[in-house]
């Protein structure tokens, strides 16, 4: 399973009820194809910086899930077909960025180590 964010900016004339129902939609499609529909954070209305689909506003939501890429493609062409979705980015994380990376171990012969274990580079 792979970490993702997806970006999804709906029509800002939306009600709260058709604003839940589409995120409720989004998570049931990365549940179904076995995926694990994260934090949902809701930004809220912002102005746009230019016109998209004749709108000034919309209603931005960012949604976090660890799916595989087969759920993400099906989300992906869901948010595509949806007429209260002005645009949509589905955004696979590094596992960096995730937080899920290894740390490397520190090797004997690096600055760190040596100052860790008490010795000092001259």
């Amino acid at each position: 399973m792979r970490p993702y964010e997806v970006m999804i900016i709906l029509d800002a004339g939306l009600e709260e009820d058709a604003i839940r129902a589409t995120l409720d939609r989004a998570a049931q499609i990365i549940r179904s194809n076995g995926g694990n529909p994260g934090r949902v954070d809701r930004w809220g209305k912002r102005r746009f910086a230019y016109e998209l689909k004749h709108r000034w506003e919309g209603y931005y939501v960012l949604l976090e899930a660890t799916a595989e890429p087969v759920a993400m493609a099906e989300l992906d062409r869901a948010l595509h077909l949806a007429d209260e979705v002005v645009r949509h980015k589905v955004i696979r994380l590094p596992e960096k960025v995730a937080g899920r990376a290894p740390r490397p171990a520190a090797s004997a012969g690096a600055p760190e180590a040596a100052v860790a274990a008490g010795r000092s580079e001259q």
